[in-house]
C-alpha cells in the first residue's frame, strides 16, 4: 500500500498527522523539476479541438497542473491500459490490473501544442527515468506513459523522448513508454479536481502543490488564470 492510498482510505488521522509533518518538511520546489527545451517536432494543428491521454503517476496532481494550463479545455482522471473489469480504485492496488492513472485532456491545438504538453508533463509532473514509480507511489499503475491518439502525436512523442533522452537533462536513460490507445476509463467521481477541492490535503501540499508552483515558475506565460474543469 502506497503513502496516498493510506491519506486517502484514513483521512481524519492523516489530516492531523500528514498536516503537521509537512507544515514542517515541505519541499520549497517540486522534486525533480527540469526546465526542458520546446519539442523540435512539432507540427501545427489547425483543429481547434484535440484529445491526449498522459500518465504521470498519481493522478491527483496530473490533472491538478494541467487543469492549470492555457490552452486546456478540460481535465480528467480515469484509467488507461486495462479492461473494463478493473477500471477501479480499488482495483488497480496491486498492479496488476493493467491500468495506468492517467488524464485525459482536452485542448485547443492552436493555443497549446501536443508537443507542449509533453513539456509540461516531463518538465515538472512526472520524472521521465523512473519505471512504475512517482514520487512515493509504486507499482506499474503508477508508470509514467504517453498515449498518442493518432499518428503526429506519435510522431511528436517518439521525437520529443529521443530530443530529451539525447540531451542530458537528466542523469538517468529516459524509460517512457509509448504505449497503444486502448480505451479511458473516467475515475470515480471523489477523484475528480481531487487537488483543487482538497489544497490542505497531506499528500497534495507534499507531493503535487510543488508542482503545480515550479509550472507557474518555469512556465508562467503557459498559466491560465483559473483551473480549467
Amino acid at each position: 500500500m502506497t503513502a496516498r492510498r493510506r491519506h486517502f482510505s484514513s483521512r481524519a488521522f492523516a489530516a492531523l498527522l500528514i498536516g503537521a509533518i509537512v507544515a514542517q518538511c515541505a519541499p520549497a520546489q517540486a522534486e525533480g523539476v527540469v526546465q526542458l527545451p520546446a519539442a523540435a517536432v512539432d507540427p501545427a494543428v489547425k483543429a481547434k479541438r484535440a484529445t491526449a491521454i498522459l500518465a504521470g503517476g498519481c493522478f491527483w496532481g496530473v490533472e491538478g497542473v494541467f487543469s492549470h494550463v492555457k490552452g486546456v479545455i478540460s481535465v480528467e482522471s480515469g484509467y488507461h491500459g486495462g479492461s473494463a473489469a478493473t477500471a477501479r480504485y480499488e482495483l488497480t492496488h496491486d498492479g496488476t490490473s493493467g491500468h495506468a492513472e492517467a488524464v485525459r485532456v482536452t485542448y485547443d491545438p492552436t493555443q497549446l501544442s501536443y508537443g507542449t504538453l509533453l513539456r509540461i508533463l516531463f518538465s515538472v509532473v512526472a520524472d521521465p527515468t523512473l519505471k512504475n514509480r512517482q514520487g512515493p507511489d509504486t507499482g506499474s499503475q503508477y508508470r509514467a506513459a504517453i498515449v498518442p491518439m493518432d499518428a503526429v502525436q506519435r510522431q511528436v512523442a517518439t521525437a520529443y523522448l529521443a530530443q530529451i533522452g539525447k540531451g542530458k537533462y537528466f542523469a538517468k536513460p529516459v524509460v517512457v513508454p509509448i504505449e497503444s490507445y486502448k480505451r479511458f476509463y473516467p475515475a470515480e467521481a471523489s477523484h475528480q479536481d481531487f487537488m483543487r477541492r482538497n489544497p490542505s490535503n497531506g499528500y497534495i501540499l507534499r507531493w503535487d502543490a510543488p508542482k503545480l508552483a515550479a509550472l507557474k515558475r518555469l512556465y508562467p506565460a503557459r498559466v491560465r488564470a483559473k483551473p480549467a474543469p
